[in-house]
């Protein structure tokens, strides 16, 4: 089963593909690819963002908050009406990610999200994220306003899987044809050969790990998917 509740720190960091190429090289004794990676390339990452008719989430995100939430929807590659997805509410307090999630059949998510129908009788669902993300709909009443769509690669530690790196490519968002199963088209947000890191751990970073991103001259950036997304379609609008 995955895992359905997440506490950690998270940190972003933009690199070229130079530093990519190192790093990984780098990070092989140390991690291992997530089962998604298949012979260790990039899989596809879908996400719905929802938000209030006003932005207000995201508007008030970008300001750096001690405290901000989020809600989106996230599949695996495209979808079908009846594929299992994930639900997912992410909260941020001061520096700290929780993030609750549930698996979900697609059709049964719109229900929930747009018309607050909670499928029965279904074994996957974790009901009290169920709850909590009720709660937030019912304060909120978002609605979907944003899809992005990303290529990754995830490596766990070998010594503790709760230490997470991702990389992420080819981030496309749009703004029309707001459905998982509508395809991945998109604009691109991110140049070419550029990449997003995003470390994730428990409390802090290994020593090794440290002195690697020192010894490369990465440093961390607050660069956001949604949030770029957002002062691009407010500066074009």
């Amino acid at each position: 089963m995955a895992i359905e509740v997440f506490n950690r720190v998270e940190k972003k960091y933009l690199i070229n593909s130079e530093q990519f190429n190192i790093l990984s090289q780098r990070l092989e004794p140390y991690m291992n690819l997530d089962e998604y990676c298949s012979n260790g390339e990039f899989y596809s990452i879908n996400n719905l963002y929802f938000d209030t008719e006003e932005d207000e989430l995201i508007g008030r995100s970008i300001e750096k908050p001690v405290y901000k939430e989020k809600l989106r929807l996230r599949s695996y590659g495209v979808p079908d009406s009846n594929t299992y997805v994930f639900l997912e509410i992410k909260k941020k307090y001061k520096g700290i990610v929780n993030k609750r999630r549930t698996t979900i059949k697609l059709t049964d998510a719109y229900s929930f999200i747009e018309n607050g129908i909670i499928p029965e009788n279904e074994m996957y669902l974790n009901t009290q994220v169920l709850k909590e993300i009720k709660y937030f709909l019912d304060f909120y009443r978002p609605k979907a306003k944003v899809f992005i769509k990303y290529d990754r690669l995830a490596l766990f530690g070998k010594d503790d899987e709760n230490l997470r790196i991702t990389f992420d490519k080819n981030i496309i968002t749009r703004r029309d044809n707001l459905r998982l199963e509508n395809g991945e088209n998109g604009e691109k947000i991110l140049e070419d050969r550029m990449y997003l890191m995003e470390i994730k751990v428990p409390v802090s970073f290994p020593l090794w790990l440290s002195d690697m991103l020192a010894e490369l001259k990465i440093y961390s950036n607050s660069f956001s998917k949604y949030g770029n997304e957002y002062r691009k379609t407010m500066k074009n609008s």
